[in-house]
């Protein structure tokens, strides 16, 4: 916006510092009272730097030095920079799963935008569930932000081996419990496979939700994958304070941005790099918030469409760092053109079609060419039948194609700990056509909707050399994670949903190209369970755990608080 064009009185804060009154005499006192003067603070965009950072959140141990750079940038650019710390979501350390504190990250997020003089926000997050959360609380509070993603960690490696975090660790459990992996090497793995600050360094659910934000228009241009240690990513942390004073003056709100065209890019983006399933119930969230009406169909249909280019583990074959150093996500959005509704605004001030345009593949190992993809529709499958009235999904690209379609008994879990406590169980009655089923693993019966969907294989069977079979549950899976597994059933076991009502010796049938799921079990049966099935009692009954049991809804609705679907009717607060 030209300088002459910039009039502070239209700025949001200005309504606490501009006006001789008492009220704003106490506003720009206390300011002052930090040593600031007039210079500093008053007829410029503050700008809020909302920071995920915390000790105890592994991926964001660089978030303090790009802060800083953030700052910088805010400062170039003609605003004055506030640090803001909003609540950390760890995903490796919060038990029983970061997904049970997105939602109050959201609701955080929403708060602290609306009550406090702030022009605009970077949002500062990258660990799994940091990313819908601050997206969430963004859409509602609807003042101008810009997403900055902590970029994935570099790449590891093992002897002669490249390591991935999470699909690799799953790789080498395995060959270990099957008594193929010493002891030494091991330990030699887990002491390298976290090479540097930064998220997953495979396609995890880190790497997905930025993806998808930098496709909805709300990151910089190539923001999603530049690796958390390098030069660019500090570049990338000043241009995007840079940008945000910018949108202060422009007052492009996340309402400008973020529709049912750029949700449609969302998905578009989340299918094509073979993203992680969690992508699709924070899609869901998100859009909810935005007034876009979205549901379990959309995705599908969009999977029929889309192809998987991006040859990334643990789908396919590379790491982030190869990803970004092929030309990153512009560079394989601009393959799918014309799938793609290229006339969306961006927060760079441009069309995604512009902000794509010319980009190159460096790489067609990575990025595949659209005659030679990974798969030639979406890596992610939506299942409905008798099994999942409201759906489940299974990430295809990610399981052993001989079992997408598939006949066996099950061998039920009843919760986490059952499973725990049995699979290993030298004398458990399961072959390698057996579906393996976990229920109380949902949003209300885990509690908070963990990622343990990917069962583990039964001991006895990795002894004679089984690495997948059907796994079906109320959970979720981790992005990193891989297999036949079936995720999100919806309605889940602790609602009464037909998941709960599965016995030992049941017939399952998965058909993934019939998109369909079914139990086969008289309907006269199902109804006498059904008869005698008790609901569980209440686990919480106090604070932030019983407001959860009370309001969120289920996977196929993308697990947000009832009473926070839409925008915030108000922006700021009424009373000064």
């Amino acid at each position: 916006m030209p300088l002459e064009n910039r009039d502070p009185s239209t700025l949001r804060s200005s309504r606490w510092f501009s006006p001789d009154d008492l009220r704003s005499f106490g506003h720009r006192s206390r300011m002052k009272q930090m040593g600031l003067d007039d210079t500093d603070f008053r007829n410029k965009p503050i700008v809020a730097i909302l920071n995920t950072w915390s000790d105890l959140n592994t991926c964001h141990s660089h978030f303090r030095e790009r802060a800083a750079d953030v700052k910088r940038g805010i400062l170039q650019a003609g605003g004055f920079p506030v640090e803001v710390p909003v609540m950390s979501l760890g995903e490796m350390l919060m038990k029983p799963s970061t997904m049970l504190y997105r939602n109050m990250l959201a609701m955080e997020t929403e708060e602290v935008l609306r009550c406090h003089p702030i022009d605009a926000a970077v949002l500062m997050g990258g660990c799994d569930k940091t990313v819908p959360g601050l997206l969430m609380g963004a859409i509602s509070a609807d003042v101008p932000a810009v997403f900055m993603p902590a970029g994935p960690m570099l790449k590891a490696r093992w002897k002669n081996e490249t390591l991935g975090s999470g699909s690799d660790v799953w790789k080498y459990w395995a060959e270990r419990c099957a008594g193929n992996l010493c002891d030494g090497d091991w330990n030699d793995i887990e002491n390298c496979i976290g090479r540097s600050a930064g998220t997953c360094m495979t396609m995890g659910t880190a790497s997905t939700m930025a993806c998808i934000a930098e496709a909805m228009g709300m990151t910089m241009p190539g923001a999603a994958c530049i690796p958390a240690v390098v030069a660019e990513h500090s570049r990338l942390a000043v241009a995007t304070g840079r940008r945000s004073v910018e949108l202060a003056w422009e007052q492009l709100r996340p309402s400008d941005i973020v529709n049912k065209q750029s949700v449609d890019n969302a998905i578009a983006a989340l299918l094509t790099i073979g993203g992680s399933t969690n992508g699709i119930v924070h899609i869901l969230a998100m859009a909810r918030r935005a007034g876009v009406p979205l549901t379990l169909d959309r995705f599908d249909e969009l999977s029929q469409q889309v192809p998987v280019l991006g040859d990334i583990r643990p789908s396919g074959r590379f790491l982030m760092e190869d990803f970004y150093n092929a030309g990153g996500l512009a560079a394989l959005l601009e393959r799918l053109r014309d799938l793609l509704h290229v006339d969306c605004q961006t927060v760079s001030g441009t069309s995604l079609g512009q902000q794509i345009a010319g980009t190159e593949v460096i790489d067609n190992e990575v990025i595949r060419p659209r005659d030679k993809p990974l798969s030639p529709t979406g890596g992610t499958c939506v299942l409905r039948g008798n099994l999942a009235p409201d759906g489940c999904v299974i990430k295809t690209v990610a399981a052993d194609p001989r079992l997408l379609k598939h006949t066996g008994t099950a061998l039920v879990f009843d919760n986490y700990p059952d499973m725990k406590a049995r699979i290993d169980d030298p004398n458990l009655p399961v072959t390698k056509d057996s579906v393996l089923i976990l229920r109380s693993a949902g949003p209300l019966g885990a509690p908070g909707f963990p990622e343990w969907g990917m069962l583990p294989i039964p001991k006895k069977l990795l002894k004679e050399g089984v690495r997948d079979m059907v796994r079906i549950s109320d959970a979720r899976m981790s992005g990193t994670s891989y297999g036949t597994c079936v995720l999100h059933v919806s309605p889940e076991s602790h609602l009464g949903g037909p998941l709960a009502l599965v016995q030992t010796g049941d017939e399952i049938q998965l058909d993934v190209a019939a998109r369909s799921i079914t139990w086969n079990v008289p309907a006269e049966e199902i109804q006498r369970r059904q008869s005698s099935w008790k609901a569980p009692e209440e686990k919480w009954q106090r604070g932030y755990q019983a407001m959860f049991a009370k309001h969120v809804t289920q996977a196929h609705d993308g697990c947000d608080f009832d009473f926070l679907e839409g925008r915030s009717p108000q922006r700021e607060p009424d009373i000064f």
